[in-house]
């Protein structure tokens, strides 16, 4: 595994070729992750610095350096550095001037980094024209967590592509295939124990978080205020959940557009309130369906697990590759995971 080094203008600084480990997290919805580890040299400690961007030979994403630890004793002298890919430098951006949007998600995502302060080298993509919609307004926000939101609302990922030849970061969006055994559009993709590719699996399923019925609430006071309801359910299957939208101003918007921006509130906290339902498992990479070849990031496949009576069709939703001992394994996770904390503000 050939690991390039580069100073944050996306100039090679040099190459690591000692590493004892490297762990490649992808994500569909929000920034990859990576753990690299190395032994303490000279040349190492000049090259794994803070801001600097880890690549990998034959990846369309890099990561930038976060967190370093040195550890020196009698059995270990090791560095270890972790960070998030290129799209976190949007956790550094905040969405200042109130966007009231209605089209497009896909330009939506665009629009909303074009309006922020501008990255360093980073340039905008092709359009891919994918046709969901969403309608919202939104100020002062993270942009990650806004970009976030709608990547989850339209099923589109963001991938900030570096070109080291013309020193860009390109700012891409894409969508996974549907490769279930349902279709017939594209070639299916199955993990099961008939293909010997669903090994050390682990099944989550969580419902503490899950909401059915949204209420939000606009501006006003008492039985002045603007209230709209989306979702359903009855009985013991009614799950409800109060809105606080009083922050979108319905000034310059018809009343048509102020409730479609409420209804996208209640809509996009219902996005992030459904059951937490996951498999993860480890493969080889070219085990009857080849990573990358037959399957990728952001495909929805077929998993079958027979012994768990599991049946489910789902998103790849992230791909960690581990690279050790010579070797790599791919740990695919199907669906989508229990938040790791809650942002009742967001």
């Amino acid at each position: 595994m050939e690991i390039r080094i580069y100073n944050p203008e996306l100039y090679r600084a040099g190459q690591i070729e000692n590493q004892t480990s490297l762990i490649w997290t992808r994500k569909f919805y929000e920034p990859g992750t990576f753990e690299l580890h190395a032994p303490i040299t000279d040349e190492n400690l000049s090259l794994l610095k803070q801001g600097n961007i880890v690549g990998k030979k034959g990846s369309e994403e890099a990561g930038i350096i976060e967190d370093i630890e040195q550890e020196e004793s009698d059995i270990k002298n090791e560095i270890t550095v972790k960070g998030r890919f290129l799209s976190s430098y949007m956790d550094r951006r905040l969405i200042k001037k109130t966007v009231n949007f209605s089209g497009k998600i896909e330009v939506a995502m665009r629009q909303l980094y074009a309006g922020t302060v501008p990255v360093p080298l980073v340039v905008l993509g092709k359009l891919n024209r994918f046709t969901e919609k969403a309608d919202f307004q939104v100020t002062m926000k993270n942009l990650l967590t806004y970009e976030g939101k709608l990547s989850r609302a339209g099923g589109i990922g963001i991938r900030w592509r570096p070109d080291f030849v013309k020193r860009q970061i390109v700012f891409e969006t894409y969508q996974g295939k549907d490769r279930t055994t349902g279709q017939h559009k594209n070639n299916r993709v199955i993990f099961s124990e008939d293909y010997n590719n669903l090994n050390n699996a682990i099944y989550r399923y969580n419902d503490q978080n899950l909401k059915t019925f949204a209420i939000v609430g606009g501006q006003g006071e008492g039985n002045n205020r603007t209230y709209y309801e989306l979702g359903g359910g009855s009985g013991l299957g009614l799950r409800e959940v109060f809105v606080d939208a009083k922050d979108i101003n319905p000034e310059g918007m018809s009343a048509a557009e102020y409730k479609a921006a409420l209804l996208q509130r209640a809509q996009e906290t219902l996005n992030r309130s459904i059951v937490a339902e996951t498999l993860e498992c480890e493969t080889e990479a070219a085990i009857n369906f080849t990573y990358k070849k037959d399957y990728d990031l952001g495909d929805i496949v077929t998993v079958r697990k027979k012994k768990w009576n599991l049946y489910m069709n789902q998103r790849i939703t992230e791909l960690q590759e581990v690279y050790e001992f010579g070797g790599m394994t791919v740990v695919p996770t199907f669906g989508d995971p229990l938040p790791e904390s809650i942002k009742w503000d967001e």
